[in-house]
């Protein structure tokens, strides 16, 4: 039987096949509850293109589907439960470089990045802003 897809697992899948409002998408983000891995009392992020990417997932389904590539072996995995807005308002700036949320990374045709762009970080975390002393913007 397969798992009922959440509410962001939807709207993302309607950005992948083209369709939907990406407005919708970052909205439905920011009021998504999302399991970040934990590690070394930190969360789970990686680095891609100039940008640090914090990893969040969906549902225990798709964080698992990650843990068997980059768990601890056969330990589970120690997640935190976060509100997607606090990732994007609140972790993503306190990381004092260009940062943004990637979601569901380890699912086949299910990965969404939301970017550090104005709409999806606050203006002093966005790259494309233009905001003195962010050191991030033109």
């Amino acid at each position: 039987m397969e798992q009922a897809r959440t509410a962001l697992a939807e709207r993302i899948a309607e950005r992948r096949a083209g369709v939907g409002d990406p407005r919708a998408l970052v909205g439905e983000m920011r009021r998504s509850v999302l399991l970040v891995p934990a590690v070394g009392g930190g969360l789970w992020s990686a680095r891609s293109g100039g940008v640090r990417w914090v990893c969040a997932f969906t549902d225990e389904v798709a964080l698992a589907r990650f843990a068997l590539l980059h768990g601890p072996g056969d330990r589970p995995m120690d997640y935190a439960a976060l509100l997607g807005a606090r990732i994007v308002d609140e972790i993503v700036p306190g990381l004092d470089e260009p940062a943004g949320l990637a979601v569901d990374i380890a699912t086949e045709d299910g990965a969404m990045f939301f970017p550090p762009v104005t709409g999806v970080v606050p203006d002093t975390a966005a790259v494309d802003a233009e905001v003195e002393g962010n050191g991030r913007g033109r």
